[in-house]
């Protein structure tokens, strides 16, 4: 079935993090049976997809190996799949990964990279499932250190016209794509605030547009908030999001974020 068959649903994203070192929740669920445990809460509070990711890319961010990446996620991904019926995502940006992943049961990849990893590109197309470009500018050890742009919003849709290009050169086809203007990858408080302002620009590009700001350091900035007391923020910008058009919300606050999409549909 296709991710977004559901009636026009804005689906929820659980994020499960199998590292140690994630911005809000890393070292929690690094061990296969908490992380088997957080997936069925989340499960059971309405999630529609599971994204497992084995590297951190919180600002600052070392890399991990393709080796140690693997370890991570496939056992989780293998018993997931084992449990649940629900779509699973795998968030990485290498294609070793991608393909070990989807051979272990995921039915998305999920690429802060945009694909622009090596063979990455090619990886999806053979593989053949739905995937979500992301935008980031630089790399996570480094992108938050002096982002700049000519013109945010013009330039986060010509990176997503050059990709979606890519995409289709590769032979991925255009109804498994997904974008994500990438908030808090490589922005200012300001970049991401004009990036929501104008969502609907992205939107209409003609594929779905997932959202991720969960937790994120946008909300503290604005509220003055630790990170695990952003829950608020987070669902403020989730109903923003939902309002201009955006077809699935990421998030770590999975039954609030499907409670407050639940009341904007009912409205």
């Amino acid at each position: 079935m296709h991710l977004f068959e559901k009636s026009g649903k804005c689906l929820v994203m659980g994020i499960l993090n199998a590292t140690p070192d994630s911005f809000s929740d890393g070292g929690r669920f690094d061990s296969l049976s908490c992380a088997v445990d957080h997936a069925a809460k989340m499960v059971d509070e309405g999630a529609d997809v599971l994204d497992i990711g084995g590297e951190s890319t919180r600002p600052g961010a070392d890399p991990v190996s393709a080796d140690e990446e693997l370890e991570r996620v496939i056992p989780v991904i293998e018993k997931l799949c084992e449990q649940f019926k629900l779509p699973i995502s795998i968030d990485t940006s290498k294609a070793v990964v991608m393909r070990e992943a989807v051979a272990a049961g995921a039915t998305m990849i999920n690429d802060v990279y945009g694909l622009r990893g090596e063979d990455s590109l090619q990886a999806a197309a053979e593989l053949g499932v739905p995937v979500c470009l992301m935008h980031m500018l630089g790399e996570p050890r480094s992108m938050q250190l002096a982002p700049v742009y000519e013109d945010i919003v013009a330039d986060v849709l010509s990176f997503f016209q050059h990709r979606v290009g890519a995409c289709s050169a590769a032979g991925i086809e255009q109804e498994k794509i997904i974008l994500d203007p990438g908030f808090g990858f490589g922005k200012t408080l300001e970049h991401n605030l004009q990036l929501l302002r104008n969502l609907s620009k992205f939107v209409e590009m003609g594929f779905p547009v997932l959202v991720g700001m969960s937790r994120k350091s946008m909300i503290g900035q604005v509220l003055d908030r630790p990170v695990d007391d952003r829950v608020h923020g987070g669902l403020a910008l989730a109903l923003l999001a939902r309002q201009q058009g955006a077809s699935m919300i990421r998030t770590h606050d999975v039954a609030p974020t499907v409670d407050a999409l639940r009341i904007l549909e009912a409205v």
